[in-house]
């Protein structure tokens, strides 16, 4: 991996104030000895109230990164790093006004709006489902015939713009399309006209490749398999287990397809996270993102010398060596615990019978009780994570699945958001 000889000290941050990653980039950063700035997608006022420096708007992201720049003005930074998707394009932005490296601002929208990755996947003849566009206003009726020719069932409705799985929905004829896409279209909303994807559905198993790119040359950093099947009709994500257990000339064509696909999207520096379905046609890219694993998730891996994934980022990110990209030997998971179903959580039990599990590292509830709790589509969180580590996949998955079966949550049901 390419390095500069000059050792970067000082890093801007996009972030939001509910991400999950920040603490842990801020951590890594202070290991590394390398200054932090945040900026936070918040007004300036409420910024301010909230005492953080820098409060941009991450859905203007010309206008952002002209504040940034005024504000690295007598401060410069050695690189700037969107934390989460929502930043992306603002860092894409600032980086090219101050002449940091960066992905291209276009390649920074295609890793973001589901609409340009597929059709800049499909110019590039990468494997990734067929797919049509229409709009928020267009005719639902009209629509369902057009899936019915051209798509096909089974199918699944997807936003552009949002992630974590919110908002798609499989349908598996035209009465469950239509349900599926006012759902949809109730979330997002309907005027003004914005962009919606009716996809083919890729039946298969699921993988998850986290990855990082220099000069546009993949490494592979770790493959989780995703042993929960994902059938819809919603597609809440449960277990990720490293290193993979499919077999050696499957993991590099999946590898290759993830190359592909960064290639067709103009990527060619940072963190890539990326998830395919492989069938016995081979691997079909899903989407691909232009940052690392979401959530608390990247606490399954460590690499060299107890490197975090972070401080491999910011590592690149500021031309520092990195000493290794060998992960240890040990296998690893991570269990985003699900919400069964709409309500208030009032308790939590078994969380100490969970922690004691064999090979249970720590069991983190992340939601708080007497909030409400919204599941997928709607939703965009977890009840927490439960990280394992064992000498096999198998055993490290065996202990997820025990520790989950001892927590217990108590939640008050409330009227659903969709009835």
């Amino acid at each position: 991996m390419t390095t500069s000889p000059q050792l970067a000290r000082r890093i801007l941050f996009l972030t939001t104030p509910q991400s999950y990653r920040t603490a842990a980039f801020v951590e890594a950063a202070k290991r590394l000895e390398i200054e932090t700035l945040l900026a936070v997608d918040l007004p300036k006022q409420l910024a301010e109230e909230w005492k953080h420096r820098l409060g941009v708007d991450f859905h203007r992201p010309e206008d952002a990164a002209a504040q940034i720049a005024n504000a690295l003005a007598e401060r410069p930074v050695d690189a700037i790093l969107s934390l989460d998707d929502t930043g992306s394009l603002a860092a894409a932005a600032a980086s090219h006004r101050l002449g940091l490296p960066h992905n291209a601002p276009a390649a920074a929208e295609a890793a973001r709006n589901k609409l340009v990755m597929r059709k800049m996947l499909r110019a590039g003849g990468v494997a990734s489902p067929r797919f049509q566009d229409f709009l928020t206003t267009d005719d639902l009726e009209q629509v369902a015939d057009r899936v019915d020719a051209s798509i096909g069932y089974p199918c699944v409705v997807k936003p552009v713009d949002l992630n974590g799985s919110r908002g798609v929905i499989r349908a598996n004829e035209r009465a469950e399309f239509l349900a599926a896409a006012r759902r949809l279209l109730h979330m997002i909303g309907v005027e003004p006209a914005r962009p919606f994807l009716v996809e083919s559905y890729i039946p298969g198993v699921e993988v998850a490749l986290e990855g990082i790119l220099d000069n546009g040359r993949l490494q592979v950093l770790a493959l989780f398999d995703k042993p929960d099947p994902l059938d819809g009709p919603f597609f809440e994500e449960t277990i990720y287990v490293t290193p993979s257990r499919l077999p050696a000339a499957t993991q590099q064509a999946i590898a290759t397809c993830t190359a592909d696909a960064a290639h067709a999207l103009g990527l060619h520096m940072g963190p890539i996270h990326a998830e395919l379905r492989v069938n016995e046609e081979g691997p079909w890219i899903v989407e691909i993102a232009g940052r690392s694993i979401g959530g608390l998730c990247s606490r399954t891996l460590r690499f060299g010398v107890d490197a975090s994934l972070e401080e491999l980022i910011l590592r690149q990110a500021c031309g520092l060596p990195i000493e290794s990209l060998t992960r240890e030997d040990n296998a690893g998971g991570v269990m985003m615990i699900p919400i069964p179903g709409p309500g208030i959580l009032r308790s939590v039990r078994g969380v100490e019978e969970a922690s004691a599990v064999a090979g249970i590292e720590s069991v983190e509830i992340t939601a708080r009780l007497h909030n409400t709790l919204v599941p997928l589509p709607e939703g965009e969180s977890y009840l927490g994570f439960i990280f394992a580590r064992g000498e096999t996949a198998d055993a490290v998955e065996a202990s997820l699945r025990a520790a989950h079966a001892c927590l217990q949550f108590g939640i008050e049901e409330e009227i659903p958001l969709w009835g």
